[in-house]
Formats: C-alpha cells, sequence, structure tokens
C-alpha cells in the first residue's frame, strides 16, 4: 500500500515529465526511474503506456472518414480545431514514403485559461491532441491523451474538475465519431 501511495505521489509530481519520456528513448525512462528510485524502468514504461488512450478503429471506416468525423463531430461540440498537421503529406513532401498519419488539436480557449491560470502544468497539454496512424497493415489508430489518469493525477478544485471533465467529454466524443465514422 505504501507502494502505491509513493507511486501516486511520484505521478502527480511527474505527469509533465512522463508525458516528455513517451516522445523519447528508454534512456530516458531509465533516467527518470533512477532520479525515483522506487519506478523501475519497467513500472515507467507501463505508466507512460497508460497514460495514452490508443484504439482501433473500425475497419470499414476510411483514414480520411475518421479525419472528417472527427472535425464535424468537434464543430458540434463548439470544440475548435486549432491545428490540422498533415504529418505523412509533409514526409512525402520531403521525398520519403510513410503510412497516413495526422494530428488534430482542439480547444475550448477559456476553458484552457482557467486550467493553465490554476496550475501552469496543463499548458504543456494544450491543445488537446488527436493523432490518426494507419498502421503497415493498412489498420486506422486514433491516438490521444487517457485523460481520466489527468483528471485524478492533479488536485483541482470541483469547479476546474467539471470544466477538466467537459473537456475529456469532448475529445472522446470526438475520438469516437471517428472510430465509427459518424459523419
Amino acid at each position: 500500500m505504501q507502494l502505491i501511495h509513493s507511486l501516486l505521489r511520484t505521478l502527480r509530481r511527474n505527469v509533465l515529465m512522463l508525458t516528455t519520456a513517451a516522445l523519447c528513448s528508454t534512456s530516458l525512462n531509465t533516467a527518470i526511474a533512477a532520479e525515483n528510485p522506487e519506478i523501475s524502468p519497467q513500472m515507467m514504461q507501463a505508466m507512460v503506456a497508460e497514460s495514452m488512450r490508443i484504439e482501433r478503429a473500425s475497419p470499414d471506416v476510411s483514414f480520411e472518414e475518421i479525419v472528417e468525423s472527427m472535425k464535424l463531430r468537434a464543430n458540434t461540440l463548439n470544440f475548435k480545431l486549432v491545428a490540422d498537421l498533415p504529418l505523412s503529406k509533409q514526409i512525402e513532401s520531403m521525398g520519403k514514403t510513410s503510412n497516413k498519419m495526422q494530428i488534430l488539436a482542439f480547444c475550448d480557449a477559456l476553458i484552457a485559461k482557467e486550467m493553465v491560470e490554476y496550475n501552469l502544468l496543463f499548458a504543456g497539454y494544450l491543445p488537446c491532441r488527436v493523432a490518426v496512424v494507419q498502421d503497415k497493415h493498412g489498420d486506422n489508430w486514433v491516438v490521444t491523451m487517457n485523460m481520466d489518469m489527468m483528471l485524478h493525477a492533479v488536485d483541482m478544485p470541483p469547479a476546474l474538475k467539471e470544466l477538466a471533465g467537459k473537456v475529456r467529454d469532448s475529445v472522446y466524443s470526438i475520438v469516437d465519431a471517428g472510430l465509427n465514422g459518424d459523419l
């Protein structure tokens, strides 16, 4: 039980660092674990993996339908699309081949303002990113942050937690629309 409490304290202390570690090499995971001896590299990798929500889209939904469905759902929720990064197209323009990969970023600016004013840590999560990635088998995947984990890892006053829950619900609704091709 003491180990669990220690892990939760460490997680709260390192939420942003864990997200960074997900994008970096295993050696960084090892370095972070060395600073926190109660966390092994394997535990760190598991925590980073749990920080993301990765889901396979319905096989009958095309990559383009996923992206368009998410944009349409965001619009109906008044959740603004603030960035659209077609990474695979950029890679192809640089003379390389790539499976389809596109990053969409959504935001409710007023809620973002409240979150960042409360804790600067939240600025690192802005805007809410959703990746659509086609794997080597042609399967489409949608990846976003596990917002439930974040909501439980950071102490917030009830009113702010309610706003954060609204953001989570909106992003998850956007993701679900993409996974099912709800045009």
